[in-house]
């Protein structure tokens, strides 16, 4: 891995049954993070962030996910939140993002209400999978503005005295990652600290991610983490094949030649995906560097190589599961969390495709 050094990836490796069990990174894991700015990959110098075009911030997710699930999952959506700075006053996105410690937690469901006051807005709502409740410094949700301004929707920051979190994230993959609930009650939020993603951002012209669309930024920096995951998979996958051929004297070889061929021709098809996918990805920043926008073809590119990255991990993933003994059923080795992981990835809206 070109982005992390054999030490941390063991340190997460090591960490990845507490992590699942907790969904809390621990402090070590943290202290990295921070001093790596793994959350601030799209952040601009100006606000201490390492201001990455978005091909070479994809490669980290990547690598990130493919270490393990749950780390990369909170690496990129802790990234992800640096979008919303561009969308606030300069003196809030420095006090909010600067911090070295800064990452956002949030919803994009519209469960919140919002009614207008004279020091900001009064807020209430519930609002499910916040990943990263846990280390979040802040955290952003979606509310229908009161009857005055009927049927508007505005976005909100909440401060972490302001929520509470209700750990109700009850997946079957992806544990680790504290995509918990969080509530609000009676929370007054200044003008300032509210936005707008319908509009222009207000900050940061000459970066280029904040004028990325949202939607397919979203889905190439989910379909990444599920195939940093389709390919630990396939290495563990092939772990275990050649440590039941050493195990076993009487191993067919018929047997063994037949499961080899299967992983190779899945890990062959994943790569293929994962090459076309970036060559997507870096063909639409060359049109964000030369036209400042993407082209609607652009976008139906994009996102036809995301699904298709992220499905091709998953069959890969079924392809394999067969073939792999009881290692993959039991609940507690890292094959059976490495496919947990993975599906649960792929259900998200931005990677389900309705074409063939």
């Amino acid at each position: 891995m070109q982005h992390f050094s054999e030490e941390i990836i063991q340190q997460v490796r090591a960490y990845s049954r507490q992590l699942e069990a907790t969904g809390k990174l621990s402090p070590e894991i943290l202290a990295y993070i921070y001093e790596h700015q793994l959350f601030k990959l799209f952040l601009p110098q100006s606000l201490n962030g390492r201001e990455m075009a978005l091909p070479e911030a994809l490669g980290i997710f990547e690598e990130a996910a493919q270490i393990d699930g749950s780390f990369g999952w909170l690496v990129t959506i802790g990234c992800g939140g640096n979008f919303f700075a561009a969308y606030l006053s300069q003196e809030v996105a420095e006090t909010l993002f600067s911090p070295e410690n800064a990452v956002v937690a949030g919803s994009g469901a519209i469960t919140g209400t919002a009614i207008k006051q004279e020091a900001g807005y009064n807020v209430n709502g519930q609002w499910q999978f916040c990943s990263g409740a846990h280390h979040a410094t802040i955290f952003t949700a979606n509310c229908k503005i009161g009857a005055t301004e009927a049927e508007t929707i505005r976005s909100f920051v909440l401060l972490p005295d302001q929520v509470r979190i209700i750990e109700d994230w009850k997946t079957f993959g992806m544990q680790g990652t504290g995509s918990h609930s969080i509530k609000a009650e009676n929370a007054v939020v200044p003008v300032e600290r509210t936005f707008d993603l319908s509009q222009s951002p207000l900050l940061f012209p000459d970066y280029l991610l904040y004028k990325y669309p949202f939607w397919q930024f979203a889905e190439v920096s989910f379909a990444v983490v599920a195939l940093g995951v389709g390919l630990h998979f396939l290495e563990e996958a092939f772990a275990t094949l050649e440590q039941n051929r050493q195990r076993r004297q009487d191993a067919s070889p018929e047997r063994y030649a037949f499961i080899l061929k299967k992983y190779e021709t899945a890990r062959e098809e994943l790569l293929q995906a994962r090459e076309a996918f970036y060559t997507a990805v870096t063909a639409s920043w060359q049109e964000m560097e030369t036209q400042q926008m993407l082209s609607e073809e652009m976008k139906k590119t994009v996102s036809r190589a995301s699904k298709k990255v992220a499905k091709i991990a998953r069959q890969a993933a079924h392809e394999m599961f067969p073939y792999l003994g009881m290692a993959a059923a039991t609940e507690t080795s890292l094959l059976n969390q490495l496919f947990r992981d993975l599906h649960t990835v792929c259900q998200h809206t931005t990677l389900i495709s309705y074409e063939d």
